[in-house]
């Protein structure tokens, strides 16, 4: 099967994969086949289809659904503990009011981008959704506007930051490939990322939040819905309460870049509380003082709670773990790698080349991490023999190019259909539209930076 009509190996790979993502938005958007179930059938057909051994096939499934969750089950838990612990203490209707009243209803879809833009600076896509997504719903309801409206410009904060600025993982990968210097890519980074995720965001939000109408899950919308409680607790506590994982992650990130090599023993210290997992326990069990027991909860109130929020949220992890199963097929089979084949095979501008290979591996593969990490290798070379070329602005567009087309392969879309209660058509008009918009906008200020700097 893997030289259909003639076509090379990497053209088949392609054609495949393409009738395969096909076949598995059908499934789910015309004929309403679970979604998990129709993730792990894509995957298993997409690899037989590709030639992958029986065993190869199965682990490549197993090991795609079980490394996605190996973390991200554990932060979606205990994320959702912390947004509980914030609908039940008030602590979330007092930050929407707070952003009403300083910005006005008419403003907030602006605030909703900065304040996606500063918390993802030093936490994960997921855990930025997981600890924001409590104030959206709250923000919404407050201000009867629509709910993309609101939560769109949160996302491309959160995205952008992801994609370009360090000390993301991915974009500190590039920066170590390139050799490029980190304090310009942070300065240059921002003046990219903040124009962008203004178009992506507020702009785009207002727009097609008027053409969506979209509401949460039931369940979801009640979990993180305000409580009827005597006083709301001090904007102090609440925005310390959700900011602690952000501030704890900072810590890590900042002591890795300042110690690399982790000489003074408060480093792997930092390291290991500003660890995703680890700030998050941290911040959950915070939580439980500052606005469980200093609101008069008894700890039965809090052990309800903690327990009856993870029931909505068993059907997401399947689901982001079905996403994770098919991107992993999709990188063992070889399609990336089919991918970066045909577009090496180009001859282009650098920076616009670094970004079309990210671009590329981020369609075929789903993980802006995976696609920038892989672009990095496959670009680097190519760099070490151009000349004239400023460096920081491929690692930009490496990064910009990795969040391109966001689609059924990337377990971000999934978490994203599933908070927001939309359709598989409706996140395709939404989020997918948004990231690309990221991209390619940002492709365009990476190109006008290069004719000054």
């Amino acid at each position: 099967m893997q030289n259909l009509l003639g076509l090379s190996h990497n053209a088949t790979l392609l054609f495949w994969t393409l009738l395969v993502i096909v076949f598995l938005v059908m499934l789910i958007a015309r004929y309403k086949w679970n979604p998990f179930v129709t993730l792990l059938l894509s995957a298993l057909v997409l690899g037989l289809l590709a030639g992958m051994e029986y065993q190869t096939l199965i682990k490549s499934v197993t090991g795609g659904l079980g490394g996605t969750l190996g973390t991200i089950a554990i932060v979606i838990g205990l994320g959702t503990m912390l947004g509980k612990m914030m609908a039940e203490s008030g602590g979330a209707e007092r930050i929407a009011n707070t952003l009403v009243d300083r910005f006005g209803e008419k403003n907030v879809h602006w605030a909703m981008m900065l304040v996606g833009f500063v918390v993802g600076i030093p936490v994960f896509f997921e855990v930025g959704v997981i600890l924001l997504i409590p104030v959206v719903f709250m923000v919404a309801r407050k201000t009867k506007m629509p709910l993309l409206q609101i939560g769109i410009p949160i996302l491309a904060g959160l995205s952008t930051v992801h994609g370009l600025v360090p000390p993301h993982p991915a974009p500190m990968i590039a920066i170590g490939a390139y050799d490029a210097n980190l304090g310009k890519t942070i300065l240059y980074s921002i003046l990219v990322g903040l124009p962008t995720a203004i178009i992506a965001g507020p702009l785009f939000g207002k727009f097609i939040g008027k053409r969506i109408q979209v509401t949460p899950p039931t369940e979801l919308a009640e979990q993180f819905a305000a409580k009827s409680v005597r006083e709301l607790p001090g904007f102090a506590i609440t925005l310390l309460t959700i900011l602690l994982p952000v501030i704890l992650m900072l810590m890590g990130s900042v002591a890795d870049i300042l110690d690399p090599s982790g000489v003074h023993a408060f480093t792997p210290f930092a390291k290991f509380i500003g660890h995703e997992v680890i700030a998050l326990l941290i911040a959950a069990v915070f939580s439980f003082f500052s606005l469980g027991f200093a609101r008069g909860f008894k700890k039965e109130n809090i052990s309800r709670f903690t327990s009856e929020c993870l029931a909505p949220t068993a059907s997401i992890i399947l689901i982001i773990g079905g996403g994770g199963a098919f991107k992993q097929v999709l990188i063992d089979s070889g399609v990336g790698g089919a991918i970066a084949a045909v577009a090496t095979q180009s001859h282009v501008n650098i920076i616009f080349f670094a970004w079309l290979v990210a671009a590329l591996i981020r369609v075929a593969t789903g993980s802006a991490t995976v696609a920038m990490t892989t672009a990095a290798g496959i670009v680097a070379p190519v760099l070490a023999v151009s000349t004239g070329v400023n460096i920081e602005l491929v690692v930009l567009a490496t990064g910009a190019g990795s969040l391109v087309l966001s689609h059924v392969n990337d377990a971000g879309f999934w978490m994203i259909k599933e908070f927001f209660g939309m359709s598989v058509v409706q996140t395709l008009k939404t989020w997918t539209v948004m990231e690309t918009i990221l991209s390619v906008v940002g492709l365009a200020f990476i190109m006008l930076l290069s004719v000054f700097v």
